[in-house]
């Protein structure tokens, strides 16, 4: 039998990634989603399990594997108030954290945020910050925390803040050498092989930055 990977935020455009390059991947034999809705791709690997992702420790009975990818967040544009936000950018990797320490998961990958501080006076980067100080509390033996910058890429919803940011990115990238490299734009394809990269290594646990992620995925 080979391994049981776990995913959260499988919909979106870095967590469908994930679950593709697992699909292809021989060492996985089972893959379990917790979404809010489904992901309509059909597997015989894939086992999903629709949920609501702010009450994910009422599922801990489902949420048995060796590896866990969390692919959640959201931004100020789509979630305005700052209650909810906290409950999906902080809550859900902190329920996650919590449940891979129950159940004896001891790889968890989490998608974290460059500049994240708990002591920043932005309230995103605070959150992201907070996040993952109580992510590394639980003490999983290989925790994984990816700061990627500006993600690039097509999303299903169109964020036209991000758009116009991904444009002027794709200007000022060359620019960006030595100590700067780690602010160019990264492709959620190269968070995706990164993710699955770190699950299946042995790298040291804690937080890779952007230029880190992208080195990893296309060293190894």
């Amino acid at each position: 039998m080979g391994k049981t990977a776990i995913i959260l935020g499988a919909t979106g455009l870095t967590g469908g990634l994930v679950l593709e390059q697992l699909v292809l991947d021989t060492r996985y034999s089972k893959i379990i989603l917790f979404s809010r809705s489904s992901c309509n791709i059909k597997h015989d690997k894939i086992e999903e399990h629709l949920v609501d992702l702010m009450d994910l420790s009422s599922y801990k009975n489902l949420f048995i594997g060796d590896e866990v990818f969390c692919c959640i967040g959201t931004t100020k544009a789509k979630t305005p108030d700052e209650e909810k936000y906290l409950q999906i950018d902080y809550g859900i990797p902190v329920a996650a954290a919590q449940l891979c320490r129950q159940n004896n998961i001891n790889t968890l990958v989490v998608i974290s945020a460059l500049g994240a501080d708990k002591q920043s006076k932005v309230f995103y980067n605070r959150t992201k910050g907070r996040m993952e100080e109580a992510v590394l509390l639980e003490k999983i033996p290989n925790t994984y925390l990816l700061q990627p910058s500006l993600i690039s890429g097509d999303r299903n919803e169109k964020r036209l803040g991000e758009s116009v940011a991904n444009v002027f990115m794709k200007l000022i990238n060359p620019l960006m050498i030595g100590s700067l490299s780690k602010y160019k734009s990264i492709h959620p394809i190269t968070i995706a092989k990164c993710m699955v990269i770190l699950a299946n290594s042995f790298h040291p646990s804690g937080r890779i930055l952007s230029d880190e992620i992208k080195i990893l995925a296309t060293n190894k």
